[in-house]
């Protein structure tokens, strides 16, 4: 009984490890857009635009833009199974609790936006789980079905976007975009009026990239993950299995392929090159899953769990903290440090994760969940969680 209870917390840990995984990513990606007002407006600072300087943003176009929002969604819809598990343990209705959830999410994503960073993904996610909670019952079948319609209209639409549009005639000229781009950064360094309208003001291309880019591709991620969720391809891994093998020798050539002709091709900033991250882009982030399941479960490199899973654990904490650092470092609110190098920017970011590990060991040493956790569990449950930890608790990523 006590192996299984083990084996058990182990594999809950590999989700875990996983989404702590997921959140470097996504943190090396927005650190860029709160450092600065370019990337949002798709040009180059003109300050760092040495050969290290695009060396490093490369490197970001190939191995993480565009990958680690899928692994995130992914790891969402597999978590929404454990929620539903949660509330059958509990003996709760599922429907009120969920809905609540998802409300919660919703208010959260939207004071992010406000008062942090106008690039939330929580609103986006909290929509999409309506749809989710909405075709919960549909059989594997179906949802693999619905999944792939949804990612393939929209990388039909890029496509055509790609053959048949115009984009410089829908986008300002490379002047018009670097002045944008002045103004907004020289907006960050301003007080609290100055941030939240420069976010307000993001709000309709937000609004834009979530309705067409972004809700739908991750809906897509959130059927994936829920069919992985009921099957539990991630309670049974032992690192391995000859899947996992042969995911990285399918995932790895094709989607660094993809994501080299996506920087090639001028990244963000170009259709085409979007419709080939899209299109590859699943790979590489299959390919990422299995490497990490692989090495955490080898006697050898398992310290990477060990490492990863606190900071997976509370991962809505550690996702908004990393916005309210950002604020902190980049803008007037805080230490108006300016624009950084590429090198710098994401140094910046590594060195934040690292600390984020840290603090989220200590952290769940004593307590069982992150603030935001906990206020989110207060809201879905009807009922004030407590705060302290408990040696043996049984499923933590609930």
């Amino acid at each position: 009984m006590t192996d299984h209870l083990v084996a058990s917390r182990s594999r809950v840990h590999d989700v875990d490890a996983l989404r702590g995984f997921a959140l470097l990513g996504i943190f090396i990606v927005n650190i860029t857009f709160m450092a600065s007002g370019y990337p949002g407006n798709l040009v180059i600072d003109p300050a760092y635009t040495s050969t290290l300087d695009n060396a490093v943003r490369a490197l970001s176009d190939v191995f993480v833009d565009m990958k680690f929002y899928l692994l995130f969604s992914f790891l969402f819809g597999y978590s929404f199974t454990l929620q539903m598990e949660s509330a059958a343990a509990a003996r709760a209705a599922f429907e009120p609790r969920m809905l609540r959830r998802i409300g919660g999410l919703f208010v959260l994503g939207v004071l992010h936006i406000v008062f942090l960073y106008a690039g939330d993904v929580l609103t986006t996610y909290a929509v999409a789980c309506l749809v989710l909670f909405w075709m919960r019952r549909v059989s594997d079948r179906t949802a693999l079905r619905v999944a792939a319609i949804l990612y393939g209209l929209v990388l039909a639409i890029l496509l055509l976007g790609a053959v048949f549009m115009d984009a410089s005639a829908l986008l300002p000229s490379t002047a018009e975009a670097q002045a944008r781009a002045e103004r907004a950064t020289q907006a960050m360094l301003g007080g609290w009026g100055e941030i939240i309208g420069a976010h307000l003001d993001g709000l309709g291309l937000l609004v834009l990239q979530a309705l067409t880019l972004q809700g739908p591709t991750a809906l897509a991620m959130f059927l994936l993950g829920t069919v992985a969720g009921r099957r539990k391809l991630l309670a049974h891994v032992h690192g391995d299995e000859p899947i996992l093998r042969r995911i990285q020798l399918i995932g790895f050539p094709i989607g660094l392929a993809g994501s080299i002709l996506f920087t090639i091709g001028g990244g963000v900033g170009h259709i085409l090159a979007v419709a080939i991250s899209v299109a590859t882009a699943p790979f590489l982030s299959a390919a990422y899953i299995a490497t990490l399941l692989r090495a955490m479960h080898s006697p050898r490199t398992s310290f990477i769990r060990t490492a990863l899973a606190p900071a997976g654990r509370i991962a809505l904490t550690n996702y908004l903290a990393q916005s309210a650092i950002g604020l902190l470092i980049f803008t007037g609110i805080g230490l108006a440090a300016g624009t950084f190098s590429p090198l710098a920017t994401m140094s910046t970011a590594l060195l934040v994760f690292i600390l984020q590990l840290a603090l989220s060991a200590i952290w769940l040493h004593w307590f069982r969940y992150g603030p935001a956790e906990w206020i989110l569990r207060w809201i879905t449950n009807a009922h004030r969680p407590t705060w302290c930890a408990t040696r043996l608790n049984s499923n933590p990523s609930q």
